[in-house]
């Protein structure tokens, strides 16, 4: 987990700092500092001097920067400001490219985001779950079940779109929209579930993928080495027809039933081929035994992508990644999904990349994070890039700067809200960390 979490965060601060530095150097800006994470305290891992710009990796793996001459920054470098303007610094340059300069980052983040879902779509392609195809139906996940759903009913709807593939069923963009509600077949009867106000507020506790699942048949597809299932003898191709006395067809009834025996040792019926065994195979605390299952019940199709084609499907994905964040903080604001809930530091984070490294996950959260970077740093926060950007428009609006006192009072306020929001970031992970 730490090593994919430093990994994609380090991708994305050199992306996201490489655009202020561009811009900058595109309009004759001199950049001092360009770093990797922060030498705080004049403390470093590495530097090295390249014409005027120090490259270095700091010690404190909280983002990174870059120190534009002639600009009021984090830093909060007063002297060079004594002097005269020079030509080369930031603060001699026109509003309009003094604003590029701000955005370079965020921009550079868009791209960022919009390049790995391409590359995404073009090395993988989709995958999606005919839902025509689950004849038992679904199996919905405890939250569901509380709202409404039970195991067995048929997809036909989300917000009166007709469900062609179960994955539209999970699309956030429909789960999250106001007033969301379903249409199920149930025993033959067409009706009708609703999702509640507090929805995403619940819906943060387990994975969305997870809420509705197919309910399906199965064998044993794998076996997890030096596991207890293939310790008590089971093999690749089983398949499980009892627990104990309980006769077991569907997978769902396999989990909740190994769930009711967590800890126990208990007689599991198998059909090998045209053979019937049994095997005492004990299960784990969590319920589990070892087993990757695999089932014919179900029809894909899946889409492909050439080089050209995927960048459209990338800026989709894009759009629609921008579009939740905006619909999420929405409902943060109206006390529709509680801030600790909804915001994550580096170790809610790191759960996410999970903790084996798998390249699609690792890319797929990449980009998410560079989107969810580029939308946070646009924010109107002094000491963001959004809150330079603030103050830029009203200096191209008034058509005179700000002075050099009002710029180090807004950037100090900025650098204590950050900080402030540093502080409860870090501690919500450390205290989900511990209750959970």
């Amino acid at each position: 987990m730490a090593a994919q979490l430093i990994t994609g965060i380090s991708i994305l601060v050199i992306i996201h700092e490489l655009g202020h530095y561009w811009a900058a150097r595109m309009f004759g800006i001199r950049v001092e500092k360009f770093y990797l994470f922060f030498d705080a305290w004049g403390f470093k891992l590495f530097s090295i001097k390249r014409g005027n710009t120090e490259w270095g990796i700091g010690w404190l793996p909280l983002g990174g920067y870059v120190k534009i001459a002639g600009m009021i920054d984090e830093s909060m470098d007063k002297e060079q400001l004594k002097q005269p303007a020079q030509p080369w610094e930031f603060r001699s340059k026109p509003a309009w490219q003094r604003l590029i300069v701000m955005i370079g980052g965020v921009f550079m983040n868009v791209i960022a985001g919009i390049f790995i879902f391409a590359m995404m779509a073009y090395t993988y392609g989709e995958r999606y779950t005919v839902n025509d195809s689950l004849q038992y139906g679904i199996v919905p996940s405890e939250l569901a079940q509380e709202i409404g759903f039970k195991v067995g009913d048929k997809l036909v709807s989300v917000n009166g779109k007709a469900i062609k593939y179960l994955e539209e069923a999970m699309d956030p963009n429909e789960m999250f929209a106001d007033n969301a509600y379903y249409e199920l077949l149930r025993e033959g009867e067409k009706i009708r579930v609703s999702l509640p106000s507090d929805f995403i507020s619940k819906l943060s506790k387990q994975q969305r993928a997870d809420f509705l699942a197919a309910r399906q048949t199965f064998s044993v597809a794998e076996l997890v080495a030096g596991y207890n299932a293939e310790k008590a003898g089971m093999k690749k191709g089983d398949i499980i027809h009892s627990i104990d006395t309980l006769s077991i067809k569907f997978f769902d009834e396999l989990q909740s039933t190994l769930r009711k025996y967590a800890g126990k040792t208990i007689e599991v019926g198998i059909i090998r081929n045209s053979d019937t065994l049994k095997l005492n195979v004990p299960i784990d605390e969590t319920g589990k035994i070892g087993l990757i299952p695999a089932t014919n019940d179900l029809k894909y199709d899946t889409l492909t992508f050439g080089f050209i084609q995927s960048f459209p499907k990338g800026v989709e994905k894009a759009v629609s990644t921008i579009a939740l964040q905006i619909t999420g903080w929405k409902k943060i604001a109206n006390g529709d999904i509680p801030a600790n809930k909804a915001v994550q530091g580096p170790i809610g984070i790191a759960k996410f990349y999970g903790g084996e490294w798998i390249w699609a996950r690792f890319w797929l959260f990449t980009a998410l994070i560079s989107l969810g970077l580029a939308f946070m740093n646009i924010l109107p926060i002094p000491a963001l890039d959004g809150g330079h950007v603030v103050l830029l428009c009203i200096e191209m609006i008034t058509g005179k700067p700000l002075s050099d006192r009002t710029m180090e009072i807004v950037q100090t306020i900025g650098m204590v809200i950050l900080l402030t929001l540093m502080v409860l970031i870090f501690g919500n992970d450390i205290w989900q960390l511990l209750t959970n």
